[in-house]
């Protein structure tokens, strides 16, 4: 019971601390506002629903700042328990200091708790370890000291040929290690370096396999060099993908030698006059190289894609909302036009209350033969008499050019008052083939259905949209290069609203 009464209390502080960082950050919301939205949310409450049916209890919040507040909260409460669990696993190694408790309870990033976390993580056995192990971390603090007494002098104390330390030139190295993990783990450093490659660094990128790339897709990337800080969302995601399909090879480039002076003035006093300014200068050059560089880059990389794929995400969700929300075409029998080459062009007819009036399959291209081709302009002039067309919603994929064409030249010849418009038929195929398309007709063919989803889309897309998964839809070029959790939260929020 006092367990249980214990783990209440510590969920009732950090729920605290987290509401006081989210207050001094949003502070476009009361503290009744952030209390009231996190208390229904916590209750099983969809941020839909809140924004509709909760205007009174919330201040009229929207459903975009109820999102804010909803993920602003659930970032600060993951960072909260990262501290927590951060400052548990140092303690339990006896080398939680004050200072440090305090730098990490301080700190408002996650990345700021992993790097100062870093010298304290468990690692696998590395070569810093294996030299440790062989006893050669004094030498190495005493170095740190830059003292102007005979360094090989020194280490000669050190050598060990039972621990494989035969000679001197075996103790440096092993030494070597330790101080180039020393600068590795240090978390200042990575936050200056990280600052730096991010404001001055630029993606370089280089084509690797031109044969690969069969249309030339990536053409414009083959040598591409732009600011890290300067890279546009849509930029990311096609060299992602490049790199992804193996045609492009991309890198970080950042001035080496500015942080090879920055890590210089941070570990060499400037009075120093000692033999190990070059072993420490070494080691710092190298931790740079085979520790920090690859994994500063590696970190840029993640968070330049997560911000690409969250503005492409949210122009995904705009585009649906876009799609959803198009005017209906009220009070008009509809022709939806399914274009297609060899298979022909499929017809569905529906009256003004999305009835199926009729079906036909008309072959105006080839590899038709002459005589259908002949007869196609005939069979759509008919069918547009028989159910007295008023508007004709041409699907926009395959032979959707030639289709528009083919339509309009035809209904220059008739005397009816036809038009006639171009809709996304993305999404149409999937639904088509779907168990609720094939319940509604189930005497149609695949094609036949689709022709009749692209007309009801232009009667009244939402009753239509609503019936694909919003995936299927096709909200943007890159929508299958995002992460797919984040992008099905999104596409369903919009549905949603």
């Amino acid at each position: 019971m006092a367990e249980v009464k214990e783990e209440k209390t510590q969920k009732d502080q950090t729920r605290n601390r987290v509401l006081t960082l989210l207050n001094e950050e949003l502070t476009n919301y009361s503290d009744k506002q952030m209390k009231v939205v996190l208390d229904l949310l916590a209750d099983g409450n969809t941020v839909p629903f809140i924004a509709r049916y909760r205007k009174e209890a919330t201040g009229s919040l929207d459903e975009v700042e109820i999102r804010e507040i909803e993920e602003r909260y659930q970032y600060l409460t993951n960072l909260e328990k990262r501290k927590e669990e951060v400052l548990h696993s140092i303690e339990e190694q006896d080398k939680l200091t004050a200072e440090l408790e305090s730098e990490i309870k301080q700190a408002t990033q996650l990345q700021r708790v992993e790097d100062l976390y870093l010298p304290y993580r468990q690692k696998r056995r590395t070569l810093a370890t294996i030299a440790k192990e062989k006893g050669l971390e004094p030498f190495a603090e005493w170095l740190m000291t830059f003292p102007e007494e005979d360094l090989a002098k020194e280490a000669e104390k050190y050598i060990h040929p039972e621990e494989e330390l035969e000679t001197v030139e075996d103790v440096y190295s092993g030494v070597h290690e330790i101080l180039a993990e020393y600068t590795s783990d240090n978390a200042e450093f990575r936050k200056w370096i990280r600052a730096k490659t991010m404001n001055s660094g630029k993606i370089e990128v280089t084509v690797k396999d031109e044969e690969a790339d069969e249309k030339g897709v990536y053409q414009m990337y083959y040598e591409y060099a732009r600011p890290v800080n300067k890279l546009a969302s849509h930029q990311v995601l096609a060299i992602n993908r490049g790199e992804k399909e193996k045609i492009l090879t991309v890198k970080v480039i950042v001035d080496e030698q500015e942080i090879f002076d920055y890590l210089f003035d941070q570990t060499v006093p400037s009075l120093a006059i000692s033999g190990a300014i070059s072993l420490v200068q070494e080691a710092n050059e190298d931790a740079y190289k085979r520790f920090i560089q690859p994994a500063i880059e590696r970190e840029i990389r993640a968070t330049l894609t997560e911000d690409a794929e969250d503005q492409a995400i949210d122009v995904f969700g705009d585009n649906l909302r876009n799609l959803l929300l198009q005017a209906p075409l009220k009070g008009q029998t509809i022709l939806g036009f399914d274009p297609a080459y060899r298979t022909g062009c499929k017809l569905a007819a529906v009256d003004e209350t999305g009835k199926l009036l009729g079906i036909k399959v008309i072959y105006p291209y080839k590899p038709a033969s002459k005589s259908k081709r002949e007869a196609a302009k005939g069979e759509l002039i008919d069918f547009i008499e028989k159910h007295h067309i008023d508007t004709i919603a041409i699907g926009n994929g395959t032979a959707s050019r030639e289709s528009e064409q083919f339509v309009a030249d035809l209904l220059k010849e008739i005397d009816r008052k036809v038009s006639y418009v171009i809709v996304n038929e993305a999404g149409a195929s999937v639904y088509s083939a779907s168990a609720e398309a094939r319940r509604e007709f189930p005497d149609l063919e695949v094609e036949e259905r689709s022709a009749v989803s692209i007309a009801r889309r232009l009667q009244d897309p939402l009753a239509e949209l609503v019936k694909i998964d919003p995936q299927s839809i096709g909200v943007g070029q890159y929508q299958h290069d995002v992460s797919q959790k984040k992008l099905t939260e999104r596409l369903d929020f919009v549905v949603e609203t």
